[in-house]
């Protein structure tokens, strides 16, 4: 995407080897890169959320075991730098993954071919990256151009979007955000209501962001506006990311999705998950039960930083000293709220059978055998919520758990 006109990525290799990342806890306020030398810096980044989005953690947790690697080449220093890397936060699968895909390239090389198969493979992880969420977009993008398509003249395409979802949170391009920067490069009329996101504001600051610099129309509601909007036929379409989804179709979000899907049904707006393949965990089958949900520090609620009237960055506190605070960072929407995921390789159910048979590789089938059991020209109605049996080929692929 671009930045005061430039294009850029979340992402880069500098000229020394260093690695360059936006630091996301001081957007909107102040646009500041910073450069990562080792693999502390890189795991503080990520604990920290100076980076954030699963994508981009994985990313960045892959150039973290390049900068690992390129100070100690030695198999005890490799196995630290993965456990180091691993325990930045639970939730996110892309992390793991990602590190996964590096062990699997370096650990069996002699040491001094580490360094450079490793730079290439996390290269080759952004390059993915970019090329998956592109794909998602061309795909949303299809779902976006039927509801306008029935609309009247003049009328908008409304999109309600939850947390970052955005280029920010990946390379390049954003999963929910993909399809919308698309559809308003084609002179699509829209319009994206982006939910604030609290504690963290990832919606308000960074959604908000990112849109405004693309151009494209916008408006930041608070978290408890999106079924209001809904009920009054304001909303057309939801989409959101995902940090996890289940080998059956639960999806692992930021906290408040969960509510967003809730009213979505309710009000029969489709819901839609953008899934690159590398958040899918084919070993978790009940998202509610089996996935850690991170739970973050209390002055993540009780703490919130603006800027001042006189262009001061402050922080104020809004809890009343002593109270207890609860910070859970994600929540589990199951899938049978969830019209459709986003893939890069068209739009699915959210089924067991339809992830497996989408990714075999991933399901640990064969590929050679795969067939796909999705329509790629699916589209929710204009007032309906999209049945299963609408997305899949096949209707007992699309039967909920």
């Amino acid at each position: 995407m671009k930045v005061n006109g430039k294009p850029m990525r979340s992402i880069w290799v500098e000229a020394d080897g260093a690695v360059g990342v936006i630091d996301q806890t001081v957007l909107p306020h102040e646009f500041r890169t910073v450069r990562l030398t080792s693999r502390d810096e890189a795991a503080q980044a990520i604990s920290s959320m100076l980076v954030r989005g699963a994508p981009l953690i994985g990313a960045v947790a892959a150039y973290g075991m390049v900068l690992a690697l390129r100070a100690d080449a030695s198999d005890e220093a490799l196995e630290t730098a993965y456990r180091t890397l691993l325990a930045t936060r639970p939730t996110a699968i892309n992390l793991k993954w990602a590190l996964d895909e590096m062990m699997a390239a370096v650990r069996n090389r002699p040491r001094g071919e580490r360094l450079a198969v490793a730079e290439k493979r996390a290269a080759e992880i952004c390059d993915e990256d970019v090329a998956i969420n592109r794909a998602i977009g061309e795909h949303g993008l299809r779902l976006i151009e039927a509801i306008a398509a029935r609309k009247k003249p003049g009328e908008r395409v409304n999109v309600l979007t939850h947390c970052n979802a955005g280029w920010l949170a990946t390379v390049d391009w954003g999963t929910a955000t993909a399809p919308i920067y698309l559809a308003h490069d084609k002179g699509i009329a829209l319009h994206v209501y982006a939910d604030e996101t609290r504690p963290r504001n990832q919606g308000a600051s960074l959604t908000a962001w990112e849109l405004g610099r693309h151009g494209v129309p916008h408006t930041v509601i608070p978290d408890n506006t999106g079924g209001h909007l809904m009920q009054h036929g304001l909303v057309d379409m939801v989409i959101v990311g995902t940090d996890r989804v289940t080998a059956r179709g639960d999806v692992c979000n930021k906290i408040g999705t969960y509510l967003k899907a809730l009213a979505a049904k309710d009000n029969d707006v489709p819901f839609y998950v953008a899934l690159p393949s590398p958040t899918i965990d084919f070993t978790v089958g009940d998202g509610v039960a089996e996935i850690p949900i991170e739970q973050r520090a209390a002055d993540e609620v009780a703490v919130m930083s603006g800027r001042t009237s006189d262009g001061r960055i402050e922080a104020v506190r809004i809890v009343p000293d002593g109270s207890p605070v609860a910070n859970y960072a994600f929540d589990v929407t199951p899938a049978r709220l969830v019209t459709g995921l986003i893939t890069e390789r068209g739009i699915l159910p959210a089924t067991r059978e339809g992830l497996a048979a989408a990714f075999p590789e991933r399901a640990g089938r064969d590929p050679e055998k795969w067939e796909p059991v999705f329509r790629r020209d699916h589209a929710p109605s204009e007032k309906k919520r999209a049945t299963d049996d609408s997305i899949s080929t096949n209707p007992a692929q699309a039967e909920r758990r």
